[in-house]
């Protein structure tokens, strides 16, 4: 298969085309808006729908309707407008409606900036709108694992009716890679059973709503969405494993901070430190029994994030306190390096494992030492 080379917000537009992507509807946003960019003329160019909104809540809202009528639909934002839309994800997911968000995460809380960071962990992951739901939730470490995981999703929603979220940070979207395009598929041009539209009069109309006055229809649907999630959890993680067959410790990072956390662990490796890596690529549903299994082996998990550590209280969860427990994270759009992560397991090789108190204060207590110094 012959490669070309593209940028990432473009790619991830070009992937969700090549999905059957029918109606698109965003606003911009840096670092993510080259993929609204792109397809404002790629689909007008297949006869297929483009709509740049308002404002992120006027996008959400279009996405509803057109996932309502049973389009094949997608927004993209970053940070800032994952905010704004979590309203909207919320009566999606009430409404049991599949679609498919993109966050090229930038750098906060507020306005931030537009660098590369992890922040939105918390609330996609952790469902941030009201009420009880559960996005999917992947996040891919390169260029072509995210168009994969793009051309891919749009059929996982489908399956459960339910809301599928890849979320990159901004390097993913901004850098360019040699990559693999997938082949296309061809457009759906009957309506799915479950949407609104009568296709034709075929069938009787369905009536879709997120709002259930009665407390027990209420729980009833909530009970419907768990039993979903409970299907998803079983089907739907995804990870992958570097140099884990004979690993002592491991490293553990999600996206870009996996991916360098990676170039570490070979150097380390290298070294004949016996250290391996994990990065989770369904961080929702998250990988907590292959985190469980491996804590009854290893001798710590070594947790590297683009955030304050989020991902950190899922290991913990997942771990029970098994094994010992560090973390390294960079913030408000600042990047680890390859050095500084492999800086971290040297010392975990030579001096140990603490597990005093939580990891969380003592990378505190070592970052505001690296910031003054840099």
């Amino acid at each position: 298969m012959s490669r070309e080379l593209w940028k990432g917000n473009e790619a991830i537009a070009e992937a969700a085309v090549r999905a059957g992507l029918q109606a698109y509807f965003g606003y911009p946003i840096t670092p993510q808006t080259e993929a609204l960019e792109y397809l404002s003329w790629r689909l007008p160019e297949l006869g297929r729908a483009f709509l740049q909104a308002e404002s992120e809540l006027g996008a959400i809202n279009m996405v509803y309707g057109a996932a309502c009528a049973g389009a094949r639909t997608m927004t993209t934002t970053s940070s800032p407008g994952t905010s704004l839309m979590m309203e909207g994800l919320s009566y999606i997911a009430g409404t049991e409606v599949p679609m498919v968000l993109v966050d090229v995460v930038r750098g906060g809380p507020g306005l931030g900036n537009i660098a590369p960071a992890q922040g939105d962990y918390n609330q996609i992951v952790h469902g941030g709108g009201h009420g009880d739901y559960h996005p999917i939730v992947l996040a891919p470490a390169s260029i072509q694992e995210t168009i994969n995981t793009v051309y891919e999703i749009f059929d996982i929603v489908e399956k459960y009716r339910t809301i599928g979220i890849v979320m990159v940070d901004g390097s993913i979207g901004q850098m360019m890679e040699p990559v693999a395009l997938p082949a296309m598929k061809e457009v759906r041009k009957v309506w799915p059973s479950w949407a609104a539209s009568a296709t034709e009069g075929k069938r009787e109309r369905n009536v879709l709503t997120s709002i259930y006055l009665d407390p027990k229809q209420e729980e009833i649907t909530n009970l419907r969405l768990m039993k979903t999630w409970q299907e998803i959890e079983k089907n739907e993680i995804r990870y992958k494993e570097y140099f884990m067959e004979d690993a002592k410790f491991a490293v553990v990072g999600f996206g870009s901070a996996g991916r360098v956390a990676l170039s570490a662990v070979r150097a380390a490796r290298a070294e004949g430190i016996p250290v391996g890596l994990f990065r989770p690529i369904s961080v929702s549903p998250f990988p907590k029994k292959q985190i469980f299994d491996l804590a009854q082996r290893l001798e710590g998990f070594f947790v590297v994030e683009m955030n304050s550590g989020m991902m950190l209280d899922d290991v913990l969860l997942a771990s029970q306190g098994r094994i010992p427990v560090e973390f390294y994270g960079r913030m408000g759009g600042v990047m680890p390096f390859p050095d500084e992560i492999l800086r971290e397991i040297r010392l975990l090789h030579a001096d140990g494992w603490k597990n005093e108190g939580h990891p969380r204060d003592r990378w505190l207590a070592k970052l505001e030492t690296i910031v003054k110094e840099e």
